[in-house]
């Protein structure tokens, strides 16, 4: 029996049972309480690892019943899974801390108990490195193994005072370096290159690979981040959140930007920091000058920016994309790799545990399978199965179609995913820690995307599913007005690849984009 000790605080008691079932068989210590304030009780008498609570839990919510545990010393450090409605049919809400996780209420019971066990895996992470901080004063490792915010988060609770120096691998090449300090607990500054305070706290908390390294040290001088740690932790991951859903609608860092109007035409009143945005476009004329010499956070000046443009105030030029040096590989460059790599190392570790990673393959048709196995046997790198040779894949087939060569002796391996709905029981477990989903579809999208619906259906239950639609158009064919507008909700969310199969085409500049998007 595990010594992970489970709580789930549900007023759906039937729920809460399945839960607690599915977590008893997997090992962990479960109780069940009917509404908030029986899981206060439980939770203060028998503290537990994780509770699993309702967003609208009865008598105490879920939010109240946060905050009390954690003022306590006792239970500061449990870790919560909310289980969060759609507040009428809006985005859901997030509650909880950095440490917390949420999960959709109508997710089914398996993708609630992953969660559970990643939030036990995180924390047992988190006490691996306490181990270390306790037998050395100074302690170090790898952001893949702790990400900044969690890493923050451990010092606030630790009520550490020192510095904190990290130093990221980016996807450009570059490894900048920052730092921020605590004093018992609290953010107390954060530099990187020119950048200061929030700013630099938030632009350091997107940093997700690299090392970093901890000292316990004596700090003195006048606090420049006065926010609660907790706070500014929340506040800085939602706009992370933010600018990567709206990444496509925001200005590239490297676009020139200008005033499409006179000085004296521009509003006398506006908010002070689309005041200090249009004063800097006196003395740069590039994105990425603007967000680093503005004081506000980076996402701030980008969503500003934006505004102006949508109100034809400023305009954006085209940007000069400084390309990635070759690393002599078809479809990945050296950062897109690392990322690979670390996306299968468990628990943090520095190398992978397996020799590859896999990628799922749905097709809409035998047909559209073979124009992919096709354009990939073209690719360097890239070993395509022997199914291909004894006529291609049928809808029974669970079957490995290709491996493409990322590192040596590291790959990924595509996966065909059998759309014959008697395997529907397949589809969820074999999306477990997949790259994500390739729906292969023809040049009739909302026929062949119909088709293969029920798979898309029970991969969106899962947490943290990834899907990519993927049009394979014949030399000649084009997608229709109509196709393009029954499909918008795939354009917008940036899921709808193109996939031209011209005579002469370099296949791999064809691919290169589509699994730029698919690496982690």
């Amino acid at each position: 029996m595990s010594t992970q000790r489970i709580l789930i605080a549900d007023g759906n008691i039937s729920r809460g049972r399945r839960v607690a079932a599915a977590l008893t068989l997997a090992g962990h210590a479960c109780r069940v309480a009917a509404h908030g304030a029986a899981g206060l009780e439980v939770a203060l008498s028998d503290r537990p690892n994780v509770i699993v609570a309702q967003g609208d839990l009865p008598l105490v919510d879920a939010r109240k019943l946060a905050e009390i545990l954690r003022a306590n010393p006792r239970t500061r450090c449990v870790r919560f899974l909310f289980l969060v409605a759609d507040d009428a049919g809006s985005r859901r809400i997030a509650l909880g801390d950095v440490g917390d996780a949420n999960v959709d209420a109508d997710a089914g019971i398996e993708t609630i108990a992953e969660a559970v066990e990643e939030l036990l895996a995180r924390q047992a992470r988190i006490e691996r490195l306490e181990a270390r901080a306790d037998t050395n004063h100074d302690f170090e490792g790898s952001l893949r193994e702790l990400p900044p915010a969690e890493l923050l988060h451990m010092l606030h609770v630790r009520n550490a005072t020192g510095r904190l120096t990290l130093t990221p691998k980016l996807e450009d090449g570059t490894s900048p370096s920052g730092s921020i300090v605590l004093v018992h607990g609290e953010i107390h500054s954060a530099a990187t290159g020119l950048v200061h305070a929030e700013k630099a706290l938030f632009r350091m908390l997107d940093w997700r690979c690299g090392e970093f390294h901890f000292e316990q040290t004596l700090i003195e001088g006048t606090a420049e981040i006065r926010t609660a740690t907790r706070t500014a932790l929340a506040e800085g991951l939602r706009q992370i959140d933010e600018w990567n859903r709206l990444a496509p609608k925001l200005p590239p860092l490297g676009s020139p930007v200008t005033l499409r109007v006179k000085r004296d035409e521009l509003p006398k009143t506006v908010h002070p920091l689309t005041q200090e945005v249009l004063a800097l476009l006196e003395e740069v004329d590039r994105v990425g000058d603007v967000v680093d010499q503005c004081s506000q956070p980076d996402y701030q000046v980008l969503r500003t920016l934006y505004t102006l443009a949508e109100r034809d105030i400023i305009e954006f030029g085209r940007a000069h994309i400084i390309p990635v040096q070759p690393t002599g590989h078809a479809l990945f460059n050296e950062a897109q790799c690392r990322r690979l790599k670390g996306f299968a190392a468990p628990n943090g570790a520095r190398e992978p545990s397996a020799e590859s990673v896999k990628l799922l393959v749905a097709a809409a048709s035998s047909s559209v399978a073979k124009q992919f196995g096709a354009l990939l046997a073209k690719v360097p790198g890239v070993e395509l199965s022997s199914l291909f040779d004894r006529g291609g894949v049928g809808p029974n087939d669970l079957e490995l179609i290709a491996r493409i060569d990322v590192d040596g002796d590291f790959g990924i391996d595509l996966i065909h995913l059998p759309k014959a709905e008697c395997h529907q029981p397949l589809w969820s477990f074999a999306s477990h820690r997949a790259l994500g989903t390739i729906f292969l579809l023809d040049a009739e999208v909302s026929t062949s995307a119909a088709g293969l619906a029920p798979i898309g259906s029970t991969l969106a239950s899962r947490r943290a599913a990834r899907t990519f639609h993927v049009v394979m158009l014949a030399p000649g064919e084009r997608l229709s007005p109509d196709e393009l507008r029954d499909n918008l909700s795939l354009i917008e969310d940036a899921s709808l690849f193109l996939l031209p199969l011209e005579p002469g085409k370099d296949p791999s500049s064809l691919l290169r984009s589509l699994f730029a998007r698919i690496v982690p």
